[in-house]
This record gives structure tokens, C-alpha cells and sequence, in this order.
């Protein structure tokens, strides 16, 4: 596919002005826990707009005529804003796959972000993002293993939500494996989900997958998942996101 020449010219200082979406964006952290250290194990950066509206006031505003563009965007304004925070952790991004139209190029404004911030892109870890439809698996393993070659980690969101199944695992061999919350509502009290937990923790055993319970609400759901050998938590449990602030161990409720 051809790159349109507006593409090609633009730079990880466009992407930040936003200029090309129409609107402002800002990100949102929420703090990944590492319940074995009992300390922070990555920030998720989620998209907001300028005066902290919600997601979904952003994706109103997205179409194909600019869903690449705010791809771009999105990736570089969670770059540079973990750097000017003092990010020292992880940082999960989400991705568009559809947006995206050769994984090599595409990725140039975001290797050009983490170098101009001083940010490590081997702890940059790129998840699919939530409601995506995807069209192709070939495609997104060609993305994914693009992004390994860079030196990025891979997660699938969602999962058992949507479009990802054990065969997308197999396939895919991401890094992280993101448990919907679907799954993890009430699992303390769902045999179901608890044999579907137990189903996808002994594949991703086998396959050296990390697992990662969000949307986490309970202490009955948290303390289930950690005794059932969920080491990494995520959820409002914990701390909703933040708008441009990383929210330190202190500032984390439900450890107790």
C-alpha cells in the first residue's frame, strides 16, 4: 500500500498538537499492581479528551478518515506525557490494528517519541484495544511480532470478551494476556468462570503467558484471583484512572 504523502511528513510533534484530529487529547493512568512485590507493575494509558472527558466522547470523534492519525496521536501523547510525569515503570498503550496499514512504518512516530522523551521502548507494552473489530489474525501476528522485533511487549485485552480465543493465543503469543471483566465479575461466586480461569491460566502456563485480571471491583474478587495464582491486578478496586498524574503506591487503595 502507498503511504498518502501527509502521512510520511508527519512527525511525533504533529501527532502531539492534535491539530489534524480537531481536538485536544490528554491520557489517563491507571496503575497496574504487582500483588507478589505489592508494587507497581505498569501504568495503562487510556485517551481523554482535553478538558478530561471520557473515552467514549473521544471515539465519537474518530472515523476512518482519521482513525490512523489518532493512533499516532494517542501513542506519542502517552509517551510524552509518562515521560514528563517520571514514568519509571511499564506502559501499556493501546492500538488500533485497523488503523494500521504496514507495522514497520507505522510504528516510526513512536520510536521517534520514546527517543526524543527518553523513554525505554522495552518498557513499552502495546495491547489491542478494546471493541476493535478485527479483521484478519494474519494481520495482527504480523503486528505483533513487528513490535517484538522492536523490542515492544504485546497484550491481548478483553479476553473472552471478543474477537480473542485460546486459538488467538496459541497464535498470537502475546506477552500479556488481559482477562475480561466479564470474566472476573463475581468469580468468587461463578464455578463457571472459576473452571474458565483455570482453563486459560494452565494455556498460558504452557505458552509462558502472563495473565492480567482487570476491571477488579471486590476485595471477594481480588483475594480469589490472588489465591488462585493471579499475580498482576487491575482495577477501580485499586484506583480509577488519572488524568495526567501517576498515582503513586500510597495513593492506592485496596492492598489491604
Amino acid at each position: 500500500m502507498d503511504i498518502p504523502t501527509q502521512i510520511k511528513q508527519h512527525s511525533c510533534m504533529d501527532c502531539l498538537s492534535g491539530q489534524s484530529l480537531g481536538f485536544e487529547i490528554k491520557m489517563a493512568f491507571q496503575p497496574i499492581i504487582d500483588w507478589q512485590q505489592q508494587e507497581i507493575f505498569a501504568y495503562e494509558a487510556l485517551v481523554r479528551g482535553a478538558e478530561g472527558q471520557g473515552a467514549g466522547w473521544v471515539f465519537e470523534r474518530i472515523n476512518d478518515d482519521n482513525k490512523y492519525y489518532f493512533d499516532q496521536s494517542c501513542r506519542v501523547k502517552a509517551i510524552e506525557t509518562a515521560a514528563r510525569l517520571g514514568c519509571d515503570t511499564l506502559l501499556s498503550i493501546n492500538f488500533m490494528p485497523n488503523a494500521i496499514y504496514n507495522p514497520d512504518t507505522c510504528i516510526r512516530a513512536t520510536i521517534e517519541a520514546a527517543t526524543l522523551y527518553q523513554f525505554d521502548l522495552e518498557k513499552i507494552i502495546f495491547e489491542v484495544i478494546e471493541g476493535e473489530q478485527i479483521v484478519s489474525q494474519n494481520k495482527l501476528k504480523r503486528i505483533f511480532e513487528s513490535y517484538a522485533r522492536h523490542g515492544f511487549r504485546t497484550a491481548i485485552d478483553d479476553f473472552g470478551a471478543g474477537f480473542a480465543s485460546l486459538d488467538w493465543l496459541h497464535s498470537l503469543r502475546p506477552d500479556i494476556l488481559k482477562l475480561d471483566m466479564s470474566l472476573i465479575r463475581n468469580i468468587h461466586q461463578e464455578p463457571a468462570s472459576q473452571q474458565r480461569l483455570a482453563e486459560i491460566q494452565r494455556a498460558c502456563a504452557t505458552l509462558g503467558v502472563v495473565i492480567l485480571a482487570e476491571g477488579i471491583e471486590t476485595v471477594e474478587e481480588r483475594d480469589f484471583l490472588v489465591n488462585a495464582g493471579v499475580r498482576y491486578l487491575q482495577g477501580y478496586l485499586f484506583a480509577k484512572p488519572a488524568l495526567e498524574q501517576l498515582l503513586t503506591v500510597e495513593q492506592i487503595q485496596g492492598w489491604a
